[in-house]
């Protein structure tokens, strides 16, 4: 904070969840905030004045739509919501970036919500068979190079391109028939069914995936068509 500021004292969230930090580099006493004005630190156990803070993604699920129903609030992974709710019909994003899932383990169809309501999940996600969402997976702030690999075939055989930015047509591209595995090396991704950015979506974070399931996808289910950073902090 000394970079901009001689001191911190007080402090308003217009939106999403921070976590602020007695010292610098995100160390010493800490204190979570939400939406809302905070005009003595040391209300909040603070022992100095603020000097760094964090932003932390924050994600609320409901059972019902329109936010009606318990209500399931998390700011990491969660396999199996069904620990917490009985069903998920709707949520409301607070902070960050994450990864809905319909099926349990952060697998089947996903989509990407950023800050923002979402008060009916079958709009949402897209589809009839089913608009509950089952599992959620965060999306970390990546600052530096991306980079990744695909492959035509399974267990990274085939034809071989190396990407270190945005592709709206690997088939135009890359003249690429298909691409059935990948090795994530740096930063998170988003692979899309079509061309131009459209269609349903894998969340790819790094890690090698030697197949589509290890996507997240039945081998049938989808083709990539276009692969695109996700850059933006959300």
């Amino acid at each position: 904070m000394s970079s901009y500021l001689s001191r911190c004292n007080s402090c308003k969230v217009e939106s999403g969840c921070f976590m602020v930090y007695d010292r610098s580099n995100y160390t010493g006493n800490q204190y979570f905030l939400r939406r809302g004005e905070y005009s003595d630190y040391m209300r909040f156990g603070l022992s100095d004045s603020i000097h760094s803070c964090r932003l932390i993604p924050q994600i609320i699920f409901y059972e019902d739509r329109n936010f009606q129903g318990r209500s399931y609030e998390t700011s990491s992974d969660c396999p199996e919501l069904t620990s917490y709710l009985s069903r998920c019909n709707s949520c409301r994003v607070e902070s960050g970036c994450f990864m809905v899932y319909e099926r349990p383990n952060f697998m089947g169809h996903q989509m990407l919500v950023r800050r923002g309501e979402y008060p009916d999940n079958q709009r949402l996600m897209g589809m009839s068979m089913s608009d509950c969402i089952r599992s959620c997976r965060t999306i970390p702030m990546h600052r530096g190079q991306f980079r990744m690999r695909i492959y035509e075939r399974e267990n990274f055989s085939g034809q071989m391109h190396e990407l270190m930015d945005d592709c709206d047509s690997i088939q135009e591209r890359y003249r690429m028939s298909d691409c059935q595995s990948c090795n994530v090396m740096d930063g998170h991704w988003l692979t899309y069914e079509q061309p131009q950015y459209r269609g349903r979506m894998i969340y790819l974070r790094p890690g090698e995936y030697r197949s589509m399931r290890d996507m997240g996808m039945g081998p049938m289910d989808m083709r990539i068509g276009s692969i695109r950073r996700i850059m933006e902090s959300c």
